[in-house]
């Protein structure tokens, strides 16, 4: 068990706070089915944090005659396709915000998604108005692993980055958070305890993290120094 003092919260939004995580894949799949192009779960597993727009770029030579911004068009709209699997919130994770907002810690989102969508899954989680602020894709130049994500939180914010905790559930948003400056805090929604290797702490949920005078968190978790 750890207690690390904060000044500030980011937290990254899919398979962090929401777990979208399954239909993220499934619709992923379902455009590698469409274009016959082979695929497999490590290769999908791989996408989970980044900027769907840089994956699709990465992957362009497998779908050839079609542009990057009509391939994201259309995984985005398997969506809203039905037979979905469902999203939920992460386990803990709005009592979390909401202590945290409650002892007055500043509070960000950094999320691969566009701003939209993210908007529309923190207004359904009923926290929107707890964040100080929502870095989304469209927001920086260069997505995670990039730290610019970060760091323009911790700008905003006016927060120095080591007096910062950023949780995420993908080996490339640690890689962010690291790179900020920030402690960080890894989820097991995902992944793996071995991928979030680079994290300070892995956690299974946020039932493992409470918010204690200071205001300081005490992580319990899976993995902590």
């Amino acid at each position: 068990m750890a207690v690390i003092g904060l000044g500030a919260a980011v937290f990254d939004l899919d398979g962090t706070l929401i777990d979208t995580e399954p239909r993220n894949r499934v619709m992923w799949s379902r455009l590698f089915d469409a274009h016959g192009v082979p695929y497999d779960e490590a290769l999908i597993a791989s996408f989970a944090g980044r900027r769907g727009l840089e994956v699709l770029a990465d992957l362009a030579h497998l779908f050839p005659g079609r542009t990057v911004e009509e391939l994201f068009e259309q995984v985005l709209s398997y969506g809203a396709m039905p037979g979905m699997p469902p999203v939920a919130p992460v386990a803990g994770a709005v009592d979390l915000v909401r202590s945290l907002a409650d002892s007055g810690v500043p509070l960000a989102v950094v999320t691969s998604g566009e701003r939209t969508y993210a908007e529309g899954l923190l207004d359904g989680l009923g926290i929107r108005e707890l964040l100080d602020l929502v870095v989304t894709a469209g927001d920086v130049v260069t997505g995670k692993p990039h730290p610019e994500g970060y760091l323009a939180a911790a700008r905003d914010l006016d927060v120095p980055p080591e007096e910062m905790i950023g949780f995420e559930d993908a080996p490339a948003g640690v890689e962010a958070v690291k790179s900020a400056g920030m402690t960080c805090v890894g989820v097991t929604t995902t992944q793996p305890v071995g991928a979030l290797s680079a994290a300070d702490h892995v956690v299974a949920d946020f039932k493992e993290v409470d918010v204690v005078p200071g205001p300081a968190l005490r992580v319990r978790g899976l993995r902590t120094p």
